[in-house]
């Protein structure tokens, strides 16, 4: 996890945080929510995922260092039994103490703030390119090979065992229902050519299999 950490690190700073034992500190922070025991899909493995399609298109953010930061801090609560939006909430504000008390500007923190709140869902204003960028990459999952798509349906499955099937089923098909409903799934260009189609086809198979 050394390269992880040294990824935070890299982000912060520039963001304009101080390095120091404090940050390597508040990465290993984030990381110990991201292995928590009952995540099986929003894991360090996510995480990482999230990361690599930032790293990959960073030119088509504005702000790309804010971008990362949004991504470590996106999921960093993740309750599956909360209601509504409340983890997404629950993670800007942990995202806004953290980074705060790292030293970041109050405009890079509410910067990151903005854009963790986006990932609810999804929905993005023209021009926003770094919300763009953190969406596209949130969701780039969808248009992933049909076997690791339905890893993914599955692992999400296992997330929400608690919940009786009938109304696991009524709750994802609403969930794929508004992504499928989304003015466009994924808003760059390039990702948007590449990845609309597959995940279209992987939301529709699966809303089926559901209804």
């Amino acid at each position: 996890m050394t390269e992880l950490i040294d990824r935070w690190r890299t982000a912060a700073r520039n963001a304009g945080a101080p390095d120091g034992p404090a940050l390597i500190r508040a990465g290993e922070e984030l990381l110990a929510r991201w292995r928590e025991p009952h995540r099986r899909y929003h894991t360090v493995r996510h995480l990482t995922a999230v990361l690599d399609v930032v790293d990959a298109y960073a030119e088509l953010a504005d702000r790309p260092e804010l971008v990362r930061l949004a991504a470590w801090c996106h999921d960093a609560v993740y309750d599956p039994r909360a209601a509504g939006e409340a983890n997404e909430r629950d993670s800007a504000a942990l995202a806004g103490t953290l980074l705060t008390t790292l030293g970041l500007p109050a405009a890079a923190v509410a910067g990151v703030r903005r854009l963790v709140l986006l990932t609810a869902g999804h929905a993005t204003t023209a021009g926003d390119r770094d919300g763009a960028l953190l969406c596209d990459a949130d969701l780039a999952i969808l248009a992933a090979p049909r076997q690791e798509y339905d890893a993914y349906a599955a692992a999400i499955r296992a997330e929400y065992a608690h919940v009786p099937e009938p109304d696991f089923r009524a709750g994802r098909a609403r969930v794929l229902t508004a992504l499928l409903a989304l003015p466009a799934l994924y808003r760059l260009p390039p990702l948007a050519a590449r990845w609309t189609d597959p995940a279209r086809a992987n939301l529709t198979r699966e809303l089926a299999t559901l209804t």
